[in-house]
């Protein structure tokens, strides 16, 4: 009895996770990763240090936390409006395409193939990230580049809070996709997961933390300095509405 040969199973199309999902037209990358990254860093470090010389301009008296601050809104700002733009404009061709922002995003999506997938969830994110909190960041960097702005507090928790609720929900969907289904999104490598999954996204945990902690910290001490005012001024006027009706008891 001869045994059967088995043909091995069809190599995959495509790298990304999970195995056999469809991503149409895929093209894979020309460009190496370092050259990839030094790109991104290239051009991300031009704007901040224009942004830096224009605020300095501005406001000579900027110190170097406000101008580590006006820096993150900067980048935020021009991440979500620029590159995660390109994302919403172009997610249907980016598995296709070699120009230097397609071919970033295959690589990053190889820790979450959803950017390859017109995945609805991710769409729906990136395009309130990109309308809303990109243009919302670099009004931030504005208000605070500005020498006085009421406004610069208040628009930095609105901000933080988006940060951070985007990240939870960002995480939270493929982690717990991945829980129940056994579907993950992410190749098995450390490098994916825990590098360009976690690793990419956990600055916007810290940072807006820190930043969110320190606008409550400052609008909660103004408020309270301002209650004191307030107190002392009522006081003062009830203190000098008595005066003057004793006066006139005593004429």
């Amino acid at each position: 009895m001869h045994g059967k040969i088995m043909a091995a199973p069809p190599a995959p199309a495509h790298p990304y996770y999970p195995l056999g999902v469809e991503i149409p037209h895929y093209v894979a990358n020309t460009a190496p990763v370092p050259v990839l990254m030094i790109s991104l860093g290239g051009m991300l470090g031009g704007v901040l240090l224009a942004a830096c010389v224009l605020a300095r301009r501005w406001n000579p008296n900027l110190t170097r936390a406000q101008l580590a601050v006006l820096c993150w809104f900067v980048l935020c700002g021009s991440l979500h409006c620029f590159f995660e733009g390109y994302f919403v404009f172009n997610h249907t061709t980016v598995a296709s395409s070699q120009n230097l922002f397609a071919q970033l995003w295959k690589e990053y999506a190889l820790s979450d193939s959803r950017y390859l997938t017109s995945d609805p969830f991710m769409l729906s994110v990136e395009s309130i990230t990109v309308f809303i909190w990109g243009p919302l960041c670099l009004l931030c960097a504005v208000t605070t580049a500005a020498k006085s702005s009421p406004l610069r507090h208040p628009l930095r928790i609105v901000a933080c809070m988006a940060h951070l609720y985007g990240v939870a929900l960002y995480y939270s969907t493929s982690l717990v996709e991945t829980y129940f289904t056994g579907r993950a999104h992410s190749r098995p490598e450390p490098l994916y997961f825990w590098g360009y999954y976690v690793g990419f996204n956990f600055p916007w945990v810290v940072v807006p933390a820190f930043l969110l902690y320190d606008s409550v910290t400052t609008i909660t001490t103004a408020i309270r300095s301002l209650d004191g005012v307030k107190a002392g001024l009522e006081g003062f006027q009830m203190r000098n509405g008595a005066a003057r009706q004793a006066d006139k008891k005593a004429q």
